[in-house]
């Protein structure tokens, strides 16, 4: 194992010319922890987790100086109705939810791929994908365990900085990963700043005290017989959605919080029953209002002078004009955010595969370019995967050319797909047909299960037409 190692990855004592300055590290923690990109990242993860800023609504008026102040004695209804986390949900099981396709034209490779891409793979790109719509980025760590496996690790994206060479985001100069670990010291847990940098002579560790680095060790990426090793790259992968990076709660936060700001408002007037009725008082007998209220509240009746009066004025609340402006904004929040809505009237009695594809036509012209920058995240991750196997001695694929696809979850008219399966036998190749039908979920196996059908049925004739029966004729 390892024999090739040499001619893949660089001794560390040759890599040692990328030093970087440490005051310019503690610079760039602290500009970005403290920037709009990075609260725009804990925004996205906080609201796909429920935590919308309605939470932190109190119900306020107009005090003597003119000055708001907060009432307590108010009905203060907070209702999230988390239509953000369902847009995130939609989008990522849009596209992430089944194995991607990878085809080469190399069988060993192809079943090398297939071995190492597995459900656990699946699932870490499943995470990585839904960083990206919080946060804007997802990130992929690759490693090679003890065992000389090569292994994959997502890294939160609110944990790296990522510093660039070019403004296109295609190569990383050095990356900065900053987390918290909670440490026993002296009879209680205390906050532990830790600092990993990514660099292409290895990774760094670093504790964070007071805004200033103190180094805990270096080391190399790899280490085989106690010789240290680094990849020709860093071995830390972008996903991006596309090129602007943006989170996807950017394109939906004042609609998300128009809607939940809307629905605790009607239930605030609900509870306000009293309120939505302005009484007029005229020669009331006793103190003030507050004990008017009161008695109100508690006989249903108030006493009143000879000459007195309690007459309304009444507030109607429309439940009807609540009900449109939420379905207008549930409707917004898909359009703005590039989703679908499942519950549409398009498809009617008539699902057909047309009315299908107008109602997936946003989310599948988003997932379009999602695709596109996947497809180039995932060139360089196989880099690393052919130089590993290379290395490893498992074949050389460097060469090797690999389709990627990303087979998106998407509803279909079953009886429409066979049909028109079955009007394109002889047309187009079989496998093509065993991709398109909704039934297979493996081509490769179904070939497999088709040709032994095929050779059973063969056998199942026995010697026929092979036996002459000439002779047993007469002439």
């Amino acid at each position: 194992m390892f024999e090739f190692i040499k001619r893949f990855f660089r001794r560390k004592d040759k890599m040692e010319k990328d030093n970087i300055s440490l005051s310019e590290v503690e610079s760039i923690i602290m500009w970005h922890f403290s920037s709009d990109s990075y609260r725009m990242m804990l925004d996205g993860n906080r609201y796909y987790a429920g935590e919308h800023d309605i939470l932190k609504r109190n119900r306020t008026a107009i005090g003597d100086d003119g000055k708001l102040i907060t009432v307590n004695n108010l009905p203060n209804n907070k209702i999230v109705n988390n239509q953000y986390k369902k847009l995130v949900k939609q989008k990522v099981n849009y596209i992430a939810s089944k194995t991607p396709s990878i085809s080469t034209d190399n069988e060993k490779y192809n079943e090398l791929l297939n071995d190492l891409f597995d459900k656990g793979f699946l699932k870490t790109i499943k995470r990585i994908a839904t960083d990206v719509y919080n946060n804007g980025i997802g990130w992929l760590f690759l490693y090679v365990d003890e065992e000389g496996n090569l292994k994959f690790k997502r890294i939160n994206s609110v944990e790296v900085i990522p510093v660039w060479t070019d403004n296109d985001h295609t190569e990383l100069k050095y990356a900065i990963r900053k987390y918290a670990n909670q440490v026993y010291r002296n009879g209680r847990y205390e906050k532990e700043t830790h600092i990993e940098l990514y660099k292409d002579s290895g990774v760094e560790h670093y504790i964070l005290n007071d805004n200033k680095l103190n180094l805990v060790e270096k080391k190399a990426y790899l280490t085989v017989d106690d010789t240290p090793y680094n990849w020709q790259r860093i071995p830390l992968i972008s996903f991006r959605a596309d090129e602007l990076e943006q989170p996807l709660l950017n394109r939906v936060k004042s609609l998300q919080d128009g809607l939940n700001m809307l629905m605790s408002d009607f239930m605030n007037n609900m509870q306000e029953d009293s309120r939505n009725t302005i009484l007029v008082i005229k020669n009331y007998d006793g103190e003030n209002l507050g004990e008017f209220r009161r008695n109100l509240a508690t006989y249903g009746a108030v006493k009143v002078r000879e000459e007195g009066e309690v007459s309304s004025l009444q507030v109607e609340v429309n439940a009807g004009n609540y009900d449109a402006i939420v379905k207008l904004l549930k409707q917004t929040i898909i359009e703005n955010g590039a989703g679908f809505d499942s519950k549409a009237d398009t498809l009617g009695n008539n699902p057909n595969q047309l009315n299908i594809r107008s109602m997936y036509s946003e989310i599948d012209l988003e997932a379009n370019d999602f695709e596109t920058e996947f497809q180039a995240s995932f060139e360089d991750l196989l880099w690393f995967v052919a130089n590993h196997l290379k290395n490893t001695g498992q074949g050389d694929f460097l060469n090797e050319k690999v389709e990627v696809v990303l087979n998106r979850d998407i509803l279909v008219n079953e009886s429409q797909a066979i049909s028109d399966i079955k009007n394109s036998v002889g047309i187009i190749s079989e496998e093509t047909i065993l991709a398109q039908h909704p039934w297979v979920t493996d081509v490769q196996a179904e070939q497999e299960r088709l040709k032994k059908e095929r050779s059973e049925n063969i056998e199942g004739y026995g010697g026929f037409g092979e036996h002459n029966h000439s002779d047993d004729i007469d002439e």
